[in-house]
């Protein structure tokens, strides 16, 4: 009956209830001291005092109580909801008609949102589609570009530039990842009039490029390209030498009569050290492989592979490289064999792409036959040959067992880097790199799986995720952990990780170290951030990673919106915003930030309304809710 009434009514009832405690506790004091025989005596006085206070005491305290359940935290909750624009639940119901009349309100306004949003997706549609024809364009585009604002910050940089310059990312400076002497006077050349010029440039790992430095109107523009090494290429003993390495052992085993055991030795070890020779000499020349690159998929397109293949990204010419092996497995189909091809990641850059099949091996004079007949029609005077030579590498056979192979090695490349794309965020020139707004930060999101939760523990996973300026970058982090002990069962059930998948995973000091240098001094964003930065905190005198950086925690933050009482982990708070966890994703690195990243740009935006704009006012704002969690700033 009493969800009929209104909010008036209802505080009325409430004190109308306490006024009637009161009245019995007085009326029960009172008849304590009538019923007393001797009007002086202290007892029954000290009696009454003591019903009347503690009564009152009890009163007020169930009064406090009601107020605090039925509209302290309804309204808290209420306010959280309204902040983060997302509809308030049914615990508002004891608000009256207030609880109803936010949930329409809240709805009209998401209706209202969903409407805005839809018109200006339509409206946008077009010019969507001419900037992903433009990403698309500079993300191939075979040149790196790196674009900076006046205070040479990075504000765009597509794929090549970060495969030039690794690390590199958005608000960081340029000057960190280049030897500056060149670059300061090709400036000082703009300065004096060039629109434009050209520079000879060192990275910090000592690689040397050919630049052209271009003034724009809120910063610069630099164009990356290798810089060519005319040196003679010799390769033609180079395959002369490959081709005795490959066919001396084999042989061996192919000679008549017996060959002193001290001698067979000595002519193995000889050969398998020419070979090793000549893969670090085809090492060499693989500088001089075309610029391009190519997927395992479009250099085997036509060809039956090996199964669990793993995704591999060449440094090679796709077409002349498919036509080569497509034109090998024709040849071999021929001779009644039936190829496929695998693939054996070495841990030299390059990788052997392996031709085999059952049977008896392949001689090498028929394959030297087959690599002087062009693999493509359409380019008669590119031999088999001239394809191995332009990328520095060849081919041999190499039987094992029973089966027979033909070998390939070729260059490999960093797939993560390689399939970045454009990454740009052009309104960081807009702003200063000194502020301090939440929604200016550039921020580093991130998460950790780990053994088990105490502080004897190690970490397996960890993951990250970049914001700038409030939005993610699509700069990501992310590696499996060898914690150098076994998972126990327990966590393992968690979090999904063996210990036959961290078997070949960086060590701590390694992956720690490439994670302190995606962080660089970015705020450091995480869920019960104590836990996660007490880890990397505890491996600094291990690792040598430091990790000083400033650090706000979404769980904080979630109490700064709804207040202590709510539940504030990441499944409620990833609820009460409208965030959904994939179940395959709870629980991993990547899945945990993903979801966090999202719920802190949607905190970001309610902090601001009600106040808490910069990172100093989190700070202080922090300091009230230290009984709910420790802040990870003064750790």
């Amino acid at each position: 009956m009493i969800r009929t009434l209104s909010l008036r009514l209802r505080i009325l009832a409430l004190f109308a209830g306490l006024a009637m405690c009161l009245l019995i506790i007085a009326g029960l004091a009172l008849a304590v001291l009538a019923r007393a025989d001797d009007p002086t005596d202290p007892d029954p006085l000290i009696q009454a005092a003591m019903i009347a206070g503690f009564g009152i005491t009890a009163a007020v305290t169930g009064l406090w109580l009601l107020f605090d359940l039925h509209l302290a935290r309804p309204l808290e909750r209420l306010a959280g909801a309204l902040r983060t624009g997302s509809v308030p639940d049914a615990t508002a119901r004891h608000l009256g008609d207030l609880g109803p009349a936010a949930r329409d309100a809240a709805a009209a306004r998401a209706s209202a949102d969903q409407a805005l949003q839809q018109a200006i997706a339509d409206h946008a549609a077009e010019q969507q589609s001419e900037k992903s024809s433009l990403e698309a364009i500079l993300a191939d585009f075979g040149a790196g570009a790196v674009m900076t604002d006046a205070a040479g910050r990075v504000v765009f940089y597509n794929a090549s530039a970060a495969g030039f310059l690794p690390g590199l990312a958005l608000d960081r400076p340029l000057a960190g990842h280049l030897q500056t002497g060149a670059l300061d006077a090709a400036q000082m050349r703009l300065r004096a009039g060039a629109p434009a010029t050209d520079l000879t440039c060192l990275t910090t790992q000592g690689q040397r490029l050919s630049c052209r430095l271009r003034r724009m109107p809120d910063g610069l523009l630099l164009i990356l390209r290798d810089r060519h090494v005319d040196r003679p290429a010799p390769r033609d003993t180079l395959e002369a030498l490959r081709r005795h390495a490959a066919t001396l052992v084999p042989m061996l085993d192919a000679l008549d009569g017996p060959i002193p055991p001290a001698l067979a030795q000595a002519i193995r070890s000889e050969g398998q050290g020419l070979a090793r020779t000549t893969r670090a000499l085809s090492q060499i020349l693989s500088s001089d492989a075309p610029r391009s690159t190519a997927t395992l998929t479009e250099i085997a397109t036509g060809l039956p592979l090996a199964p669990n293949l793993p995704p591999a990204l060449f440094q090679a010419d796709a077409a002349q490289m498919n036509a080569l092996l497509g034109m090998l497995h024709v040849r071999l189909l021929d001779r009644g064999l039936t190829p496929q091809l695998d693939l054996h990641p070495d841990h030299d850059g390059q990788a052997r792409l392996v031709l085999q099949w059952a049977g008896e091996p392949l001689a090498m004079d028929m394959l030297e036959a087959w690599l002087v007949i062009p693999p493509d029609p359409s380019h008669p005077d590119l031999t088999g040959h001239e394809i191995l030579a332009r990328h520095g590498t060849g081919i041999w056979s190499d039987p094992a067992g029973d089966q027979g192979r033909l070998i390939m090695p070729l260059t490999i490349l960093d797939r993560t880097a390689q399939d970045s794309g454009v990454t740009y965020d052009f309104a960081l020139a807009a702003r200063g790199a000194a502020s301090g707004r939440l929604v200016d930060l550039t921020c580093v999101v991130f998460d950790t799986e780990t053994t088990g939760l105490s502080d004897s523990d190690a970490i397996v996973q960890i993951a990250g995720l970049r914001l700038a300026r409030g939005r993610l970058t699509g700069e990501r982090f992310e590696t499996l952990v060898n914690p150098g002990r076994p998972i126990p069962p327990s966590s393992t059930a968690i979090h999904g990780i063996t210990d036959a998948m961290v078997d070949q995973a960086p060590d701590l000091t390694a992956a720690l170290t490439a994670f302190r240098h995606f962080c660089g001094d970015d705020v450091l964003v995480a869920h019960n951030a104590p836990f996660d930065m007490g880890f990397l905190r505890r491996a600094a005198r291990q690792t040598g990673a430091h990790f000083d950086n400033r650090v706000l925690d979404t769980v904080l933050l979630s109490a700064m919106v709804w207040g202590q009482s709510e539940d504030h982990s990441l499944d409620a708070l990833t609820a009460r915003l409208g965030i959904t966890i994939p179940p395959q994703d709870r629980h991993t690195a990547m899945g945990d930030t993903a979801a966090t990243a999202k719920a802190f740009l949607k905190l970001v935006q309610a902090l601001q309304a009600k106040g808490i704009v910069t990172f100093q006012d989190a700070q202080q704002q922090a300091r009230r809710h230290r009984r709910l969690i420790a802040d990870a700033n003064s750790a």
